[in-house]
This record gives C-alpha cells, sequence and structure tokens, in this order.
C-alpha cells in the first residue's frame, strides 16, 4: 500500500501539513504523473515565507490546462533518508517530479517566476 497520499480530491492540490512519515525513495521513482516534493519543516521561517509563492503556483496550475500536481510536504531533518536520497541540503527545496523522474528545482524560493518555470517543466512531455 503506497504512503502517498491522494490529493485529488483536495481543490488546488495543496497540502497544508508537513508529512513526518516519508514515503519511500522507491514509491517516488515509480510515482506516475507530476508531484511536488517540498522538504523543509513547520519551524523553519524560510519555509514559512515561501508558503504563499508555492500555494499561488498551484492554484495557478490548476487553473491551467495541465493535470493535477500532487504536492507532499516532507518534514526533511537529520537522518530523513528521503531528503538525503534527493540531495536536499537547504530548506525549503522543492523537487518537480514527471513520472518519478526529476525535472526542475527550486531552493529557497523568494519570488513566484523560478516556481511558473519548474511548473512549466512539468507540463513538458
Amino acid at each position: 500500500m503506497s504512503r502517498i497520499p491522494d490529493q485529488s480530491r483536495k481543490g488546488a492540490g495543496v497540502s497544508a501539513n508537513w508529512q513526518t512519515t516519508e514515503p519511500a525513495r522507491a514509491e517516488i521513482d515509480a510515482g506516475a504523473g507530476p508531484v511536488l516534493l517540498e522538504f523543509g519543516s513547520p519551524t523553519c521561517g524560510h519555509c514559512r515565507m515561501a508558503q504563499p509563492l508555492v500555494e499561488q503556483a498551484l492554484r495557478e496550475q490548476v487553473s491551467g490546462a495541465q493535470g493535477m500536481v500532487r504536492h507532499l510536504k516532507i518534514a526533511d531533518g537529520p537522518g530523513r533518508a528521503l531528503g538525503r536520497s534527493f540531495g536536499v541540503k537547504l530548506w525549503p527545496t522543492l523537487v518537480f517530479l514527471r513520472d518519478g523522474k526529476e525535472v526542475a528545482r527550486v531552493v529557497r524560493p523568494r519570488e513566484l517566476a523560478p516556481l511558473r518555470a519548474a511548473m512549466g517543466r512539468l507540463a513538458q512531455p
């Protein structure tokens, strides 16, 4: 049974809570469709500052022609295997995946443009 939550019934696909139980890397790699992995922490100031930008990018994506992007907020920290497997060093790190393959990455976004560009990469075949 997959531990990757189904965001398809949650409107804009914005995940409000940080997951403390992370899915296995094999589950992520085997995933179908567009996924946004957001690595960070609920206590991280940079993560909190980026949230309005991430939410806006996801809302804009939903209003476009792309398929629903699954948004997973992964609580990262020392000894967390999934973050290490993606080479996460700073929070927030946003990894954009299509069919389990990384197509874009944004670290500590301060403006919307890099997030829009990464969302655009998700839409490319």
